[in-house]
């Protein structure tokens, strides 16, 4: 019995992992909420700056930001400068290529949420 289980347990760790996933470079559609969850959009753009990450710039109803960003997994992180404050993002990769995350700001409470859809 137990190297019927031994047996079973190498099978499972041999399996293939899930394919990767990927951020690409380019122009992203933004749709997102702020804090105080009043609706926004804009365009977003990512570009490649070395083999491991990416600067991210925004423009939002006006409003211009950029920051550091990577992929890890299926997360994708920012840390950006917005005016006087940084801020942080997070997002999930979805298999269309959708980024949907959760963002928040220095010194406010509560968080925003913003989609990023590829142009």
């Amino acid at each position: 019995m137990k190297r019927i289980l031994v047996a079973s347990l190498l099978g499972l760790m041999m399996v293939a992992p899930a394919a990767a996933q990927t951020v690409n470079a380019g122009k992203y559609t933004v749709e997102g909420t702020n804090l105080d969850g009043s609706a926004y959009t804009g365009t977003a753009e990512i570009t490649l700056a070395s083999e491991t990450t990416c600067v991210i710039e925004w423009d939002t109803n006006g409003t211009k930001s950029s920051g550091v960003c990577m992929l890890n997994g299926d997360a994708f992180a920012a840390a950006y400068v917005l005016g006087d404050a940084l801020g942080l993002i997070v997002y999930k990769v979805n298999g269309d290529g959708t980024l949907e995350g959760a963002w928040t700001i220095t010194g406010k409470d509560g968080s925003g949420t913003e989609t990023l859809t590829a142009q």
